[in-house]
This record gives C-alpha cells, structure tokens and sequence, in this order.
C-alpha cells in the first residue's frame, strides 16, 4: 500500500503518547509509594524506558554495512535533541525548576559521560573493554544516586500516589512497551518516506535515527511539563543522554567486540554535543533557571543545526 509509512508515523505517534502518559503516571506514583525523589525516578526509570528505541536501532544498525556510522551518529544527535529539543521545549513550557543537589550532581554525570564520548571520537573507536567499563561505571553511578537521594534529595514534589504499586509496575510496563512500539512505527515511517533522498549513514544518524529514537523522550517529557512535574522532565533529559553514552554504546561495543567512529564526527558533531551539554549542565551547576526565552532560544539553534546538516 502507498500510505503505509504514513499509517506508521499516525499510529506511532499515537502509541508513543499514550504510552508517555502511562509511563510518567506510574513512575510518579512509583516515586510517592517508595518516597524516591520523581528526579531520581526520572533520571532512572524513565531515562533507561525512553532509551530502548535507541538500543533496539543501535543494535539493529550494527548488523548492517556503514551501520556503526549509523549507531554514533544517532546517539550524537539523539543527545544533542534531547538537550536543545527536547529540554528547550519543555523550558518554554515552564517546566524548568531550580537546580537542586539531585539536579546538580545529574549534569555532572552527563559532562562527564559527554567528555568519555569525546574521547573516544578523538580515538576514533571504543574498545570491548571501554565499553564494559562504561556499563559499570553506569551501575555504579546509579546505585550511589539511589543511595544518595534517599538519604539527602527532598522530594518536595510527590503527592499523595494515585495509583497503587501493582498498578503503577503495569502502567511502567504497558507504557514502556507502547514508547517502544511507537518508535518503532514511526521509525519504519519516517525512514520509508526519506530514504528516497540517498543521505550518508552519518547523516541519516544525526537527523533520521536521532528525531525518530528522541520522540519518546520528547513526549514523555512534554507530557511531564504540561503536568507540572517537572523533577521527572528534567531528570528523563539528563538521565537519557547518561544512559545513551555509557548504556547503549557500552552494550553494543561489547556485543559487537567493539564499535569503530567515523572522523567526520570530530570535525563538528561531537563538538555541538559538548557545546549544548556544556550550556545546559553549566547553567545548572551555576544554580540558574532554564527560563522560556533561553528554551526557546535552545529549539531554534537545534532547527539551525539541522538546517546545516541536511543543506
């Protein structure tokens, strides 16, 4: 049929929306029932649900010829729309908050897995071994944010949980499995209707596959700012990008014996990457709010970025 790719981005879209809307509601009653900050939930949870699109494409790409250009550059420009898209959206919705311990201490995780990434470019590769050391690190990370959170971050944002445990594991569940579906569909759409036009691997990774794997983090952060919770739409921004680098890279470098990066990368995108994370983790650490007219700032530099790529 001629109108399949656009039956696939509909219902894609459909199912990634709905499926946010579970995946937010049952993290946050989740967080109330554990008394976990909704940061930390977001930074974990969340970060690690909207992050499997970009594990199943990686995994997939790696199968194919030029796909390991494929793989980098789509989680290059996945981070990078997480930071200036996704982020300044939600900015320009209003759902920034000051920073607090918790915040801080995240975009500090996010510098230091955007300079491992940076490294690695320079190198031009990451090993097996790097990436079962980045696989750790991130465990070990994630373990002293828990500990960390429930002996000194205030959630000051959990109310009184709406659901109750069983229902909020299904709602994390269901949703998770509908933002992994979605982004599915919409990635067989998009890709169908574009392919056409004979992009490079690295290009279609930063455009393509990045757009089409941030879409989740975009809805459920969205979704989370247009609720006021904004603990969870932040810490989903800062927790994808950790789990992005050291997560999916690490697992596919280590499945694939190792992932080899194009040095086309250094020569522009791997410096946006830094730049944008750089801007929004100093600003942060600098205890300053991501106001409206800074996001909107962030998704119009993002639409010049693109510009530039695909012109």
């Amino acid at each position: 049929m001629k109108n399949m790719d656009e039956l696939y981005i509909i219902a894609g879209f459909i199912l990634l929306i709905l499926g946010a809307e579970g995946f937010v509601q049952g993290a946050v009653a989740l967080a109330s029932k554990l008394k976990v900050p909704p940061l930390l939930v977001g930074f974990t949870i969340v970060a690690i649900g909207t992050s499997l699109p970009e594990l199943a494409v990686v995994l997939e790409a790696m199968k194919t010829d030029g796909g390991a250009d494929i793989a980098v550059g789509g989680i290059i420009g996945s981070n990078i729309s997480n930071v200036m898209l996704v982020l300044g959206s939600a900015a320009v919705l209003g759902a920034s908050e000051y920073p607090g311990r918790g915040i801080r201490r995240d975009a500090v995780a996010v510098l230091v897995a955007s300079m491992i990434l940076v490294g690695a470019t320079l190198f031009g590769e990451i090993t097996q071994l790097m990436g079962i050391l980045m696989i750790l690190a991130i465990i070990g990370f994630y373990g002293y944010s828990y500990t960390h959170a429930k002996n000194h971050d205030v959630s000051s944002e959990n109310s009184e949980p709406k659901l109750s445990n069983h229902l909020s594991l299904l709602a994390l569940l269901i949703g998770g499995l509908m933002v992994w579906f979605g982004a599915e569909l919409l990635m067989s759409g998009v890709t169908g209707i574009i392919a056409k036009y004979g992009f490079s691997e690295s290009v279609v990774g930063l455009t393509i596959v990045a757009l089409g794997t941030s879409l989740p983090e975009f809805a459920v952060t969205v979704i989370s700012a247009l609720r006021g919770q904004g603990g969870v739409a932040l810490g989903n921004v800062l927790g994808s990008n950790v789990m992005n680098i050291l997560g999916i890279l690490g697992i596919a470098s280590i499945i694939g014996g190792g992932i080899s990066i194009s040095p086309d990368f250094a020569e522009r995108d791997i410096w946006i990457l830094l730049l944008s994370s750089g801007f929004v983790c100093g600003m942060l650490l600098d205890n300053r709010e991501i106001g409206k007219g800074v996001g909107l700032s962030m998704v119009l530099s993002y639409v010049a970025y693109l510009y530039f790529l695909v012109n």
